[in-house]
Formats: structure tokens, C-alpha cells, sequence
């Protein structure tokens, strides 16, 4: 194998944003990471969906504002007076 040619690792300190820290090997001294298995919301069991949504509905509707819903509020209630024929 040829000297001199891969990196030197080290032993590295990880910091996160939360606080926690660990020691993992790298070719760095040391690492700062905004968000670990200890404060992702994956790992700590807490699903955000419903809260992703609601801000996309919210950022929707502040975009496109009233005259979005009021088309959605026509349309339905003209599909509901169709009578279906027989």
C-alpha cells in the first residue's frame, strides 16, 4: 500500500445544537451538527405531520386567500343541486 496517502483521523468530539455531545471517529477534530438522534423528533417518537399540513394549508390559503374558498364553496354546492337522472 502506498504511504502518506489516506487522511489522518481523529477522535472527534460531535456537538448538537440541544447540547448533547458524543465522541465518534472523522478526519475532523471536531463537529457541530444542528439536531441528533436525541432531539429528532423520529427517534423521540413525535410524528409533526398534522402540524406540517396545517402550515401548508395556512400558507395556501394566505396566498391564494378568499377567492380560493369561495370557488370551493360554489362548486360543491353546485354539484349538490344536480339531480342525477334516472
Amino acid at each position: 500500500m502506498k504511504k502518506n496517502i489516506h487522511p489522518q483521523v481523529y477522535e472527534t468530539l460531535v456537538t448538537c445544537g440541544c447540547g448533547n455531545t458524543f465522541k465518534t471517529l472523522s478526519v475532523k477534530k471536531e463537529l457541530k451538527v444542528e439536531i441528533c438522534s436525541n432531539c429528532h423528533p423520529f427517534y423521540k417518537g413525535i410524528t409533526t405531520t398534522t402540524v406540517e399540513a396545517k402550515g401548508k394549508i395556512e400558507k395556501f390559503l394566505s396566498k391564494f386567500g378568499k377567492n380560493y374558498q369561495e370557488k370551493i364553496s360554489t362548486s360543491t354546492k353546485k354539484k349538490s343541486t344536480k339531480t342525477t337522472k334516472k
